[in-house]
This record gives C-alpha cells, sequence and structure tokens, in this order.
C-alpha cells in the first residue's frame, strides 16, 4: 500500500498544479503515479519538462513507447508497464511485439528491437555500453547519434519507474488488464 497521497488538482501543492492540469488534458484524467509524484513540485516539473523534450525528439511516438516499455519492465516497475504496454498497443506496437518486451524478450520488429535491446543495456550496464551495441543500433536504421537520445528517455524513465516503486501508486482500473509483475 502507498503511503504517499495520490493528489488531485485541488489537493495538490500550489506548485504541482500546473503539471496535473496539463497533464489531465494530454490523458483525460491525472494516473495515480503524477498525483504521487505531485507530493514534490521539483519532482513533477522536472517529469513533464523531459517528457515533453522526449516526446519532441527525433523518435516516433511508436518507438518512445517501445524505449518507455523497455526501460519500465528493466527497471522493474509494474505501474509504468501497465501504462507503457497500453499506450505501446495504442501507438500500433503489435500485441506480440508488447508481450515480447514484458517478457524481457526484443520484439520481432527490427528497429524496435534495436531500441529495446539498446536502451535495456544502457540501464543494467549503467551506461557502459560497448561499440558493438552501437554498431547494432545503427545497422538497424538508425543515427549514430541518437544512442545520446535514448538517455533522455532513460532518465525520464528513471524518475517516472523509481517514483513508482518508492510511491507505489495502485493500478487504475483502466489499467488492470495491463497489469504485470517482476
Amino acid at each position: 500500500m502507498t503511503s504517499y497521497p495520490i493528489h488531485s488538482i485541488a489537493s495538490a501543492p500550489e506548485k504541482s498544479k500546473a503539471v496535473l492540469d496539463q497533464l489531465k488534458q494530454t490523458f483525460g484524467l491525472i494516473p495515480n503515479i503524477a498525483g504521487a509524484m505531485a507530493n514534490s513540485p521539483e519532482l513533477i516539473k522536472a517529469f513533464i519538462g523531459l517528457f515533453q523534450q522526449v516526446h519532441a525528439g527525433t523518435f516516433t511516438e511508436a518507438e518512445i513507447q517501445t524505449l518507455l516499455l523497455t526501460n519500465a519492465v528493466t527497471n522493474s516497475c509494474a505501474w509504468a508497464v501497465a501504462f507503457h504496454s497500453m499506450l505501446a498497443l495504442k501507438e500500433g506496437l503489435s500485441p506480440a511485439d508488447v508481450e515480447a518486451i514484458r517478457s524481457r524478450r526484443l520484439p520481432a520488429d527490427k528497429r524496435h528491437a534495436a531500441l529495446s535491446a539498446l536502451a535495456r543495456k544502457l540501464i543494467e550496464t549503467r551506461g557502459h555500453v560497448g561499440e558493438q551495441d552501437l554498431a547494432a543500433f545503427v545497422e538497424a536504421g538508425f543515427r549514430r547519434e541518437q544512442t545520446l537520445e535514448i538517455l533522455a528517455v532513460v532518465a525520464a524513465s528513471a524518475i517516472t519507474n523509481y517514483a513508482g516503486t518508492m510511491t507505489k501508486p495502485p493500478l487504475e482500473e483502466f489499467l488492470q488488464r495491463h497489469a504485470w509483475q517482476a
């Protein structure tokens, strides 16, 4: 059970309210994890700024969801795995590829497999990837500088994944069908 309140716009600290309002406009609701993160205005503001940058980068939304789902699984954050499973399916990832990532396997799609493999390696080795890891990413059709952009996605995921692990927000009803356990 969570020991952190799940804030609404009305109950949140004043400096967290604008971010919660922005998330409500984006998703039609305030995700429980954001309501928990709102306990710290500094955290919720850092989170929204970084996520805006991630979604304005060079990766497609399907590629971003591949990264975010991989990161959630690698960091063992059940709430984020459920949320990004839902969004990955919405962005067109096949159910088989979503299930592969959830099972710590690579998706069949070549580009998504390259993204997933490099993201997992970055997290597991804390950035100590080899030249062959980077070359495999480029061989899948990406540019070398995009390996650095993945770091922004990993950083954004770390905020959400670690906050979810610490605060243990309850899974919303609409996410129950995507529930996951490490």
